[in-house]
């Protein structure tokens, strides 16, 4: 059963470390899980790595998360060559795609190579609920701040754009993220930009944000407008409402 409308879940958390894994999945993974509306089996979920290389360690962190949660896990993999043979056909078959983060840029990069950026905007218009942290974040939208060039911050203008916003991640995790993304919205190079603190998620129902929630009690998310003629930013805080803390 897909999700009862075109649905994102925009985060800039989703994993913890586990009691007996590396890695367990938590709320704002489940979170997305749920909006997904399945019920009567076990949730199909895709794991998407591109943004680190595909690494292996990783995606068997991810695997075991994903078995101690009780989902089914495909990973699809892109180096050195895709690991299925209908890309297409096998990201409509789950329910959520969980993108992991690392460089934004050279996802995209990847992704458009192998077609994935048309892939993922019809897999949103059937109903299966992207998501993801961080580059998995801001792939989703227009564009956003990133380290993917060097340690610098620097914008990314060219993402998926499925999202007509400009996405702030790790809000309060970097020092240089706020005031970046307030001069790129004050300079029209990012449009009305939506941020996430580290611990929370953005959900998108359509186009429309709907809600704002949070895995970690006191933290926000924000959105910066362009305000006045002299293009100046304005910022307004959004309290996210606490998901049930997770065992």
């Amino acid at each position: 059963m897909p999700a009862s409308e075109p649905t994102i879940v925009a985060t800039s958390g989703g994993h913890r470390v586990g009691g007996r894994t590396r890695v367990t999945f938590d709320a704002l993974v489940h979170h997305a899980v749920d909006l997904s509306g399945v019920h009567g089996r076990r949730p199909r979920l895709m794991y998407v790595g591109t943004a680190i290389g595909d690494a292996e360690h990783f995606t068997a962190r991810m695997g075991e998360a994903a078995r101690v949660a009780g989902f089914d896990f495909t990973p699809l993999q892109l180096f050195p060559m895709p690991n299925v043979a209908d890309i297409e056909g096998t990201v409509l078959e789950q329910d959520v795609v969980w993108v992991m983060g690392g460089s934004v840029a050279n996802l995209l990069a990847v992704w458009r190579v192998h077609g994935l950026d048309g892939v993922f905007r019809r897999a949103w218009r059937a109903g299966v609920v992207l998501s993801g942290v961080s580059a998995g974040s801001l792939c989703w939208f227009e564009g956003g701040t990133t380290d993917s060039y060097g340690p610098e911050l620097r914008p990314v203008t060219d993402a998926l754009g499925i999202l007509p916003y400009g996405n702030g991640v790790h809000y309060d995790g970097d020092p240089g993220r706020r005031p970046l993304a307030h001069r790129l919205v004050a300079d029209g190079t990012l449009p009305e930009t939506h941020c996430t603190d580290d611990g929370v998620g953005l959900v998108y129902r359509g186009t429309r944000l709907v809600e704002a929630v949070t895995e970690v009690p006191g933290k926000g998310a924000y959105i910066v407008r362009r305000s006045g003629p002299g293009g100046t930013a304005e910022e307004e805080r959004i309290e996210p409402r606490r998901l049930p803390a997770l065992g």
